[in-house]
């Protein structure tokens, strides 16, 4: 909005506002950076309008009509008119919206984050690394992924693989040279960065720069899951073995039956 536009509208809101008996209160005041660290924060958001101006046309048509036909007029033109932010993404500080049918009102950001205690952080895995709330890093513990890269797959993996190939192959022979040599890529730069030597982290794990393959081997293997879940059916086998055993007939792998498929799963689709 223009200057002209701007100062047109703030005097026609005024003037609105004086012959409708309401008053509009003035914007809240500047702070000063000195200020800033001595002004204590409000409990509740402020109630004074920083553009006095805005609405100013609607209430001139209200005014002049009525507020009977405005009403009217309002609920033809304007999309969900009881909205009560007014189709706005975040609600002015001044509207009140009630939470239940009691009419409990509410407020926008009441009280406000300002006037509350600080908030408590509880420490992550006391004694490791992640206890610092610094350390965002998720490929040290991400044991899902981790012989996805090609450059370090599966040791164990490989090496059965490579059991089953014939031993006079140069490309086996080869092959397991560079399985017994390890990952080469990521070496780390060992705690050395642009500017200078670092000892934030001995292992190198919390910068990707200095990461390296044995330490991240070292973490994913302290990660690893040694827990091997059970089935719904493993504690009843015996009792699901001996239903089929019963009406002769051959005992299946797991229990499956009616009642473990989702309806949908057993609805025709032709």
């Amino acid at each position: 909005m223009s200057a002209p536009m701007k100062k047109a509208a703030e005097t026609v809101a005024k003037q609105v506002s004086k012959s409708a008996k309401t008053t509009i209160p003035m914007a809240s005041r500047a702070v000063t950076a000195a200020e800033a660290s001595s002004i204590a924060p409000s409990a509740t958001s402020s109630t004074e309008s920083a553009m006095p101006w805005e609405g100013w046309f609607s209430s001139f048509l209200k005014d002049k009509m009525g507020e009977e036909r405005f009403d009217k007029l309002r609920r033809m033109i304007v999309y969900q008119p009881d909205d009560p932010h007014n189709l706005h993404q975040a609600p002015n500080p001044m509207t009140k919206v009630n939470l239940s049918e009691k009419g409990d009102p509410a407020m926008f950001r009441y009280p406000s984050p300002g006037s509350q205690p600080p908030v408590h952080m509880p420490s992550e895995d006391v004694g490791t690394m992640h206890e610092d709330p610094f350390v965002t890093s998720s490929f040290t513990r991400d044991t899902m992924r981790r012989h996805q890269d090609p450059a370090n797959p599966n040791p164990e993996l490989e090496k059965l693989k490579v059991a089953l190939l014939p031993e006079d192959d140069e490309r086996v022979k080869e092959y397991k040279e560079k399985l017994e040599e390890g990952a080469k890529s990521s070496p780390g730069n060992k705690g050395m960065f642009a500017t200078g030597k670092s000892d934030f982290d001995p292992k190198g794990l919390r910068a990707t720069m200095s990461a390296n393959h044995a330490a991240l081997n070292e973490s994913l293997d302290a990660y690893e899951p040694d827990h091997l879940p059970k089935p719904e059916w493993w504690d009843k086998q015996d009792e699901v073995a001996a239903w089929y055993t019963e009406r002769d007939l051959p005992i299946p792998f797991g229990a499956t039956g009616y009642g473990t498929i989702p309806r949908e799963g057993r609805i025709a689709r032709w």
